[in-house]
This record gives C-alpha cells, structure tokens and sequence, in this order.
C-alpha cells in the first residue's frame, strides 16, 4: 500500500435536510472533492460509488451511481456500485485503493451519498424498514434473541417509540460487556458527552451543541443502557476521497502533493462464526491486525483515531479491538480523558457518528476526510497536535455477534 494517496476529500455538511436529494448531494461532493485536489472531472478514470437505502427508500435500484454522477458532471468511465452496510463507502475505499495499486486506474474516486431524512410518512417508515436489512432477513430474531441473551444479567429501562433494529443489536452487546467487565452507563455517558464537545468545534456536524454526562444520562431511553444522546441520528449527507499511486502524484500540482496523506494500509474482512468472547476472532481485530501488519505499525503509533460509534458503546468496544487498551478497559480509557482532543488516543475528533450524523453510505468516508484533514495540519479548533498516524475503523450490518463487514484504514502524513 505504500504507492496509494489521498489527494482529495470532501464531506456536505450532515444533518436533515428534506429538500436535498441524494443528487444534489452528490453534486456538492464531487464539486468539493475536485476543488481540494486540484483536479478537473476529465482526470478521472473509475468511480465507486457507495448508498445503502436508497433501493428500498425510493426504489433506485440498478445503477444509482450511473444516475448520481451523471448529475455531477461524471460520466462515460467506469462507475460501480457499493453497498456493504455503514462499511459502505470504506468499501468504496477499499476498492479504489485496490484499483490504483494494481494500474488499473492512476485516479480513482469514492463517494457516498445517503438519503434518510423526508417530509413524507411513507418514506420515514421505509427508511425505518431500510435498516432491518442489515440482519439476516431469515435469522433476525434468532439474532436479536442471541444478543439480548449475553446480557440477560443486566436489567434497565426499554424504551419506546422511534429507533432502528441496530440500536436493540447495540445494546444487547453492551449489556453483554456491562455484565463481563462492569461497564457502566456512565462510562457511556462520558464517551457521548466528550463527542458532543468535538462537534461544538465541527460545523458539518449535524449536531453542535455540547452536552455533560448528565445530560446525556437524562436523555430519553431507548433499549437499556442507551439513551437518544448516546446514539447516532438518521442523516442525510455525502462524501470523497480521491486516491492515486505514486505515478498519479507526481502529475498534480505541488500544493496537492505537499498535502497528500499516504494510504498505509485498508483492510476489508467478514463476520465469521465464534463464541461472542472470543475477542481475537473479532472481525475488527481480525481487520486491525491485518492493517498493522500491511502498514509496519501498532496501536502505540496511532496519534488519532475515527471509529464507528453509531452508539456510544461502538466507540469502547472500537477502542479495545483497535488495542488501545485491554478489551474491557475500554469505559475506564475514556473515563480518564485519554481519547478525548488533548489526550494520548484522541477518538472522534469529528464529533463521530454520534454527533456528525450518519448516513449509511458517506460515513466511513466522512471519517477518511476528518482524518485527512487532521494530517494535514487543517482541522482548527479540533485539531490533534503532531497528528502523523491515523486510523479508521467502520463496520456495517451484523452476522452472529459481531459487525458483517469491518474495514480499518491506516492512513500516514506523507
């Protein structure tokens, strides 16, 4: 992987907006990414494009990138489609990456784009039925019964009313690791309220205001331990990253290759089936040992890290498998202020899905553009001071005990 660089990102801002379309997002994207990188749209020369609902929600079926980017002005070469759960536009990465390391393409872009916040009723509700798809169809309750069981030693407050399937997967996990390790609601608590401060300093997130521990411990309920505050809205949004070998660099600008972050190493790996204690089996761990691996680097040397806290408990169970500490040391690290800006594994300088939103398609690539900008040196208030390492963990859909698909991406300051 040393040959492939990051010469462009671009995020919309992420938040509710009933009047965007998954187009229109996507045209704002790809004008931003083109502008970041220097380069004009004909320089192009493979596209993939990353959307997880947008099928169910509004019948697009087919070719939903063809039509996207045919919208931005891109069109003619070679455009496929990604969907692989929230690991959607990772995947999109992966395949980039792939596609300029081996010659195929010396300029590769990955987008992602999502559509989940509408005026109509009907819509809302196939959004709702969108996320079920990210377990087995044949095997939901069975799965559901599975997870709910690991912590049936645990007992709180369920919730009512609006949330998605994933946040009942959440936290069955988390009450499994309360149960195991003594995780707290608290601990919790501190990793979402840490998250909404990082936001205060991020205007694309969809929130901004900060929140204490309290606040977020009084939020309304959903399925215990987790309250609204500790979870990820729907959003809507899209973002990009073009990616080059070194064959590609040397024919930008200068100013694009001074600010070209280095692709070490972006490992894709798959559920497979194990004991939900068998920690070392864990498709994150699996995929974060390969990238250690590939890229000649431990957890020791990251400097900054983007992991997937659609709940807040994604966020500490990341932090253990990604080996920043032992697994279940994961609540008492962020208790100690170690993973927030300013401390020694800052997570979620963006805010994290927690807070910047989440829609499907564009969040892994959301988190490649924050981690690109804290490279560069460009990311202001929330900047991470001497940011040289970075990593990004993001998992989609769930199989058994553990996410479906997981991708972790090493990136480099050149």
């Amino acid at each position: 992987m040393s040959d492939v660089f990051v010469v462009g990102t671009s995020m919309t801002r992420f938040g509710p907006f009933p009047d965007e379309s998954v187009k229109t997002l996507t045209v704002t994207a790809v004008t931003d990414v083109m502008a970041d990188a220097g380069m004009s749209i004909d320089q192009l020369q493979v596209a993939f494009f990353s959307n997880g609902s947008q099928a169910v929600v509004e019948g697009q079926t087919s070719t939903p990138g063809q039509f996207a980017l045919h919208s931005a002005g891109v069109s003619g070469l070679p455009v496929i489609n990604v969907e692989n759960g929230c690991a959607s536009g990772s995947s999109a990465l992966w395949l980039a990456a792939a596609q300029v390391r081996s010659g195929g393409a010396d300029y590769a872009l990955a987008i992602g784009a999502e559509k989940m916040v509408f005026r109509d009723p009907d819509r809302r509700a196939l959004v709702m039925e969108a996320f079920g798809g990210g377990l087995d169809r044949e095997r939901a309750h069975e799965t559901l019964a599975l997870l709910q069981s690991l912590g049936d030693d645990i007992d709180g407050e369920f919730g009512g009313g609006h949330r998605t399937m994933m946040m009942d997967v959440y936290a069955g996990l988390c009450r499994a690791h309360m149960a195991r390790f003594g995780t707290t609601r608290e601990q919790l608590a501190a990793i979402a309220s840490k998250n909404h401060t990082h936001a205060s300093m991020n205007d694309k997130c969809h929130y901004n205001k900060p929140m204490t521990a309290e606040e977020i411990l009084a939020g309304r309920p959903l399925a215990y331990p987790l309250t609204v505050p500790m979870c990820s809205p729907l959003s809507d949004g899209a973002a990009a990253a073009i990616v080059t070998n070194r064959e590609g660099l040397r024919r930008l600008s200068p100013e694009t290759q001074r600010r070209a972050v280095r692709v070490r190493a972006c490992e894709l790996r798959s559920a497979s089936d194990r004991a939900w204690d068998e920690f070392d089996r864990h498709v994150i761990r699996r995929a974060a040992q390969a990238a250690y691996d590939t890229a000649g680097l431990g957890p020791d040397d990251v400097d900054v890290a983007e992991v997937h806290d659609a709940a807040a408990f994604g966020e500490l169970f990341a932090s253990e498998l990604l080996g920043f500490c032992p697994i279940g040391e994961g609540g008492r690290l962020a208790e100690s202020g170690a993973t927030s800006i300013g401390g020694s594994i800052p997570i979620n300088p963006s805010g994290g899905l927690v807070s910047r939103g989440h829609p499907i398609g564009a969040t892994g690539l959301a988190q490649i553009h924050e981690l690109t900008t804290q490279l560069r040196g460009e990311a202001g208030a929330r900047q991470v001071d001497r940011a040289r390492v970075a990593i990004q963990e993001n998992g989609g859909a769930f199989l058994g005990v553990e996410e479906a698909a997981a991708v972790v991406t090493i990136l480099t300051a050149e």
